[in-house]
């Protein structure tokens, strides 16, 4: 467990902050701010010491010694970060997608491209098994961002389902857990829970949580001890199988009524930004997406100059 003061603690809660921002919108994934922020592997093997063994230290030796078993300080600070996050910025991120759905996907769409470039500096030999892992992530993540979303119970048994495979999803960079919701037709479901705190849903899809990022640590540690190169192909793969959804000129193919009686999108398909004018009567905003686009990019591209001339410097 790293020595860490109250200033990096704080910084962490930061970084917690973006993943939750970034679990709020369909299509990207707070694991992909968790990679760039350079605490994924640390949350990953934290996550998995959540196991037997802190069982048993926990009523043999006390509380303090299983709290350091599981790098407790720091899995405080960054979930405090993702669940402030997600109670307070729900109804923004709501709004912004509502009112500016276009310059959001271009901002993010940036950043992505930015991290898929991040991570896949970190592959240090290409080979056959790299070159796979990334093409399967790449098929894997695009299929996602165009399966037709579900129409799924909203009993018990099937919220604390979707927390356990949305989990997954949400600590995998390039896969959207929000967007595996919408897959599952639980996305505006849950995103009223949050603004509306119906604590008995919150709790029950959160227990889903716990169970499915317990388990899916586990198998997601062991990938990155046995296959470290294939496993970064593969998130590097999911990053840009994702860039689909994230794409800002869609035409609308398919609406439905939500739980407010309105409206709204239910099937889309990327198409090009100069035919988006013609297909869809609405300005294509070209050059406000580039720009915000170039933000995201450079936020991630400065991220990494930042981080590499400080390692240089230790």
């Amino acid at each position: 467990m790293k020595k860490r003061n109250s200033l990096n603690y704080a910084l962490l809660t930061l970084r917690g902050l973006g993943m939750g921002a970034a679990d709020v919108i369909p299509g990207v994934s707070g694991g992909t701010i968790a990679f760039i922020t350079g605490i994924y592997q640390e949350l990953i093997f934290s996550i998995k010491s959540v196991n037997k063994e802190f069982v048993r230290l926990l009523f043999s030796q006390g509380i303090v010694t299983a709290w350091k078993h599981i790098n407790g300080s720091f899995l405080l600070a960054v979930f405090s970060g993702v669940l402030i996050s997600i109670f307070s910025l729900a109804r923004l991120i709501s709004w912004l997608l509502v009112v500016y759905p276009k310059l959001v996907w271009a901002f993010f769409f940036g950043l992505i491209i930015a991290s898929a470039l991040h991570v896949g500096k970190k592959i240090t030999h290409w080979n056959t098994a790299a070159v796979v892992s990334l093409l399967a992530g790449v098929v894997v993540a695009a299929y996602v961002t165009i399966a037709t979303p579900a129409i799924t119970p909203e009993a018990g048994w099937f919220v604390f389902l979707s927390g356990s495979i949305a989990i997954t999803a949400m600590i995998l960079p390039g896969i959207s857990g929000s967007f595996i919701l919408l897959l599952l037709g639980k996305y505006e479901f849950m995103l009223n829970a949050v603004k509306d705190l119906q604590v008995s849903i919150i709790a029950i899809f959160g227990v889903g949580c716990v169970v499915g990022i317990i388990s899916f640590s586990n198998v997601i540690s062991w990938f990155f001890r046995k296959f470290p190169n294939a496993t970064m192909a593969l998130l590097t793969g999911f990053m840009l199988g994702s860039l689909n959804k994230l794409w800002p000129w869609k035409e609308v193919t398919k609406y439905h009524v939500n739980s407010a009686g309105e409206e709204v999108p239910f099937l889309e398909r990327s198409i090009s930004p100069f035919t988006y004018p013609e297909v869809t009567g609405n300005d294509n905003m070209l050059w406000q997406i580039i720009v915000f686009a170039l933000a995201g990019f450079l936020l991630i591209f400065l991220f990494d100059v930042f981080t590499s001339h400080k390692k240089e410097r230790a």
